[in-house]
């Protein structure tokens, strides 16, 4: 018998977000980690609009908002002259926008909503071996007093870096390549009289038109408090007193081998667009940007998320939040796993829908980190947002992870024959929020997303004016009855009804509990038909649309994902 139903190895932002997912589903977790402490620097900074949805589906956004800081835009200059800003703005409809927020923060507050399900990271707690057998794996555990645990798990999630041990003993490859360039990056204050909430990028070319110098300052909670990256001069490498190293040597961000705040005030001389000083260092590091991706998510009951799976050029902030979304999605699935509850293809699907996803963002940050050391396109290139021909909103929404969909995932239902409507989001996509919604015991408008914090299923039954009472609204009541069934219990139900359906159309206290789409956000984000039934899944996207909904169709998509 297993000793916990999961460990995950990693207490970084990924291997938090996934034990603190676990225990939100009610599944015994540990999670361990090398260090003795958190490591207190800013890293990796920016926080995407989905990203910051997830956080609010998973009860830790308030937190966040009170530490974060907006991230307005991009100011650009190029050989010294003032370029289009980048405006990240995104519709009213978008809850959040994009956020700045120093990783040692992150870390920080989803360690502490990780302990109120009871949970601690275990600490200098350094994983040495993996074992997979057919019912269970076992974990070498190596402790800080010398102590050595053989623990008994029955999946393990390896949440452990780049250089995972979890991703080794799965047999699974992670192939990628290097970029030549090597960079600086430097956590300072800076006095200059910029924008606030902007970003500025700023880059010389040579006489090729090739980037051959490069500085990025990103705005970071605090008083004039900016993260650097900086394009490490050619022939230049610096040891821990300043001195030079030998050129060609590989910089990691943990060998001691970062600027000093000279070397990034030589930086800011060259490249800012007005005089400033650069003081309070707090961390600097020296890295090489690599891409890689691995081939599987899973090998049986071993899996990996984050930078054990996939690794690329830090352009638009895309790393952690890919991150966090991986550890979001499989969370639910072993968590229906862990109860004996899930289908084959439950845990088959975690690859299915999150490799797609890693193989185009590191395809997109690869081919934008290649197209501004060769070409003039800098301004847009290296702020993630080159258009391929799409126009600015749908390249935000993509920038923000917005557009991540899963319309080939085998427990997502495939659309129709007599159309989902296309003004709505189909299966597979993101459900979007929309406000206005009154219950009969609030007397305050309510969000959808309000409605979708919760670890189960969600269902909308949407009722116009021939499905609010009689014959209609009886067989909406017996599709969330007979969906709750099929779903073990573990799916909410809802009765959606349209503005123009009078309060008194159905009996209050009947279930499922009514809502009404008073301001008709419902409508227009979800452009549902009278009758109809649209499937949520715990990670906030769309199992399926159903009409008309009848019980058998409901039962029978909802047993590609309940045994």
């Amino acid at each position: 018998m297993a000793d916990v139903d999961v460990l995950v190895v990693g207490a970084g932002p990924v291997g938090l977000t996934a034990a603190a997912e676990l225990r939100r589903h009610g599944v015994d977790c540990r999670i361990v980690d090398r260090l003795a402490v958190p490591q207190p620097y800013a890293k990796a900074i920016g926080v995407l609009p989905r990203t910051l949805e997830v956080w609010d589906a998973m009860g830790l956004v308030h937190g966040v908002l009170d530490d974060a800081v907006p991230h307005l835009g991009q100011l650009v200059f190029i050989d010294g002259k003032s370029g289009p800003p980048v405006e990240l703005t995104l519709p009213p409809e978008i809850p959040y926008p994009f956020a700045t927020l120093p990783q040692c923060t992150t870390e920080r507050l989803l360690a502490e909503h990780l302990a109120r399900f009871g949970t601690e990271v275990e600490r200098q707690t350094e994983l040495r071996s993996v074992e997979m057998r057919p019912d269970e794996v076992e974990a070498v555990l190596a402790h800080a007093d010398g102590r050595i645990e053989r623990l008994h798990a029955r999946y393990v999630v390896g949440c452990d870096g780049a250089h995972s041990l979890v991703r080794k003993a799965a047999g699974l490859t992670f192939e990628g390549d290097a970029f030549p360039e090597q960079y600086m990056i430097g956590d300072v204050e800076l006095d200059w009289e910029l924008p606030a909430g902007y970003s500025m990028r700023a880059v010389n070319l040579d006489t090729n038109g090739a980037m051959d110098d490069m500085l990025v300052c990103i705005p970071m909670p605090g008083v004039r408090r900016y993260w650097l990256s900086m394009l490490r001069p050619r022939a230049q490498a610096w040891g821990e007193d300043g001195s030079t190293v030998p050129d060609g040597t590989v910089l990691g961000l943990e060998d001691g081998h970062g600027p000093d705040l000279r070397h990034i005030q030589a930086v800011l001389d060259r490249l800012s667009p007005e005089p400033t000083t650069a003081s309070t260092l707090r961390w600097s590091s020296t890295y090489r940007t690599n891409h890689r991706l691995v081939d599987r998510y899973r090998n049986g009951r071993l899996f990996v998320a984050g930078d054990a799976a996939h690794i690329h050029p830090p352009i638009g902030g895309q790393g952690l939040n890919t991150g966090v979304q991986d550890a979001h999605n499989l969370a639910w699935k072993l968590a229906l796993a862990v109860r004996g509850l899930a289908t084959d293809d439950v845990l088959e699907s975690y690859h299915a829908e999150r490799h797609p996803v890693a193989q185009e963002v590191v395809d997109r940050t690869v081919r934008h980190a290649r197209t501004v050391s060769q070409a003039r396109t800098v301004s847009h290139a290296r702020s993630g947002l080159s258009s391929n021909g799409d126009d600015a909103e749908m390249l935000l929404r993509r920038q923000a992870q917005l557009l991540v969909a899963y319309p080939d995932s085998p427990l997502i239902q495939p659309q129709a024959a007599d159309g989902t409507p296309a003004a709505g989001p189909a299966p597979g996509d993101r459900a979007p929020d929309c406000r206005g919604l009154l219950s009969d015991l609030a007397t305050y408008p309510r969000r959808l997303f309000d409605l979708l914090r919760t670890p189960r299923h969600v269902l909308l039954l949407f009722a116009g004016s021939e499905h609010a009472s009689g014959s209609g609204a009886a067989r909406l009541e017996a599709c969330a009855a007979a969906a709750q069934h099929a779903a073990h219990g573990l799916l909410d139900a809802y009765l959606v009804t349209a503005a123009e359906v009078p309060q008194d159309a159905r009996p209050v206290g009947l279930r499922p509990p009514r809502v009404r789409d008073a301001a008709g956000e419902f409508r227009d984000a979800y452009a549902p038909r009278d009758g109809e039934a649209l499937l949520i899944r715990p990670d906030g996207y769309l199992s399926g649309r159903f009409h008309p909904a009848v019980p058998e169709r409901l039962t029978a998509h909802l047993r590609r994902t309940f045994a």
